[in-house]
């Protein structure tokens, strides 16, 4: 790892230049989850720019923050979510927001959370032949989507890749014929075909190619007229990171619209929209050796921010107090939860730390508060939004 300096970025790094602001806070919160939100506006539009993309929806599980959803909500993003918990949560924060602007994608959910969805008019996907082999009735003179699994997937870690051998969601390509004519005798019309091939996913073509997939299996539906590739595009991990290729990603897609014009193209992306506005303060509370190795704790742990151990996630730490020092000893940062694998962050080159030192975890505007518990009855930390 090479320690980072004020300026030696190569990203638009909004929490260096905020930094001053962040301590501020941190003199306030012992732990806090903070959301630049001219960031999400920034990748928002950057994202609703692609030529070749007709709708953007955000993947509400990713953050339901509802300053978050406010600002994505403002500059046209749609929403997909896969729980009725997440869409009562949208009616609350936006109570005018039109049911056409959500996608409705649940996995294994029961009977009822169909019923309530399609009752209020919001487009359904189906994940698997169930639904239509057990609930025709619900799906008569309906409109639906249909998830596929294109049979190969990708991802940072093989919890979240979700399609191919081991996946649970979609429904295989060699089941498609079968599909067709369960819909078709319950009087459903598929009108969209979705896929979602895993997340953190670096290479654009990847996009290209579930396009390529989705558009062979729209052939055996007259009224498909969209094609949902599903979110899964990957963040700078580390801060000399390349972004993402948008750019590349767009000019594939708009090849592939050349060829398929009947087709509207839609993306669902999370984390590329959420997680780098977000940052995770905490404090040192002790640094201890132990032969060879040293650790620093920190005042949160697996409690707050469980990606590290659930998916080996990689997370920038850093020495919020003292950035402009130099990098003087490799340390391992954990927390106080009374598991070993509370480790926020494995040999990471940080200045020379003292006892309530601030620290920062980056790229937590994803998939953190969100996934986060009172373990240890450790108190969750608050979200903090701001705007200049």
């Amino acid at each position: 790892m090479v320690f980072l300096k004020l300026g030696e970025s190569q990203l638009d790094t909004w929490w260096i230049r905020k930094r001053d602001k962040l301590l501020e806070l941190a003199e306030q919160y012992p732990n806090a989850y903070v959301y630049d939100l001219e960031s999400i506006r920034s990748a928002a539009t950057a994202m609703s720019s692609l030529r070749s993309v007709k709708r953007v929806l955000y993947a509400v599980k990713a953050n339901f923050n509802p300053d978050v959803i406010k600002v994505l909500a403002s500059v046209g993003i749609d929403f997909d979510c896969v729980s009725l918990g997440e869409i009562e949560h949208l009616n609350t924060v936006l109570p005018d927001l039109d049911k056409n602007r959500i996608l409705f994608t649940p996995n294994f959910a029961p009977r009822d959370e169909y019923v309530w969805a399609i009752g209020r008019g919001i487009t359904v996907t189906i994940d698997n032949l169930y639904p239509l082999q057990q609930w025709p009735e619900l799906f008569a003179n309906r409109e639906i989507f249909i998830r596929i699994d294109p049979e190969q997937g990708d991802g940072h870690h093989e919890y979240v890749v979700t399609s191919g051998s081991g996946s649970k969601f979609g429904v295989p390509l060699n089941e498609v014929s079968e599909l067709k004519r369960l819909a078709t005798a319950a009087g459903a019309e598929v009108v969209g075909i979705h896929a979602h091939t895993g997340s953190g996913i670096v290479n654009p073509k990847n996009w290209q190619t579930v396009a390529n997939i989705l558009a062979r299996v729209a052939k055996h539906f007259s009224g498909v007229k969209t094609l949902d590739l599903g979110g899964g595009i990957g963040v700078p991990e580390r801060t000399a990171d390349a972004p993402f290729n948008l750019q590349e990603l767009d000019s594939l897609l708009t090849n592939f619209c050349s060829d398929y014009p009947q087709y509207d193209l839609w993306l669902e992306p999370g984390r590329y929209l959420v997680a780098v506005a977000g940052v995770l303060l905490t404090r040192v509370t002790q640094i201890k050796g132990k032969g060879a190795d040293c650790y620093i704790g920190v005042n949160t742990g697996i409690n707050s921010l469980i990606r590290p151990a659930l998916y080996d996630a990689y997370h920038e730490i850093v020495n919020l107090s003292r950035m402009n020092e130099g990098a003087s000893k490799s340390a391992t940062v954990v927390g106080p939860i009374c598991e070993a694998g509370d480790k926020l962050g494995i040999n990471r080159l940080l200045p020379e730390t003292q006892e309530n030192d601030v620290f920062l975890i980056a790229n937590a505007g994803a998939y953190g508060h969100v996934m986060s518990s009172n373990y240890n009855l450790r108190d969750i930390p608050p979200e903090i939004v701001i705007c200049d």
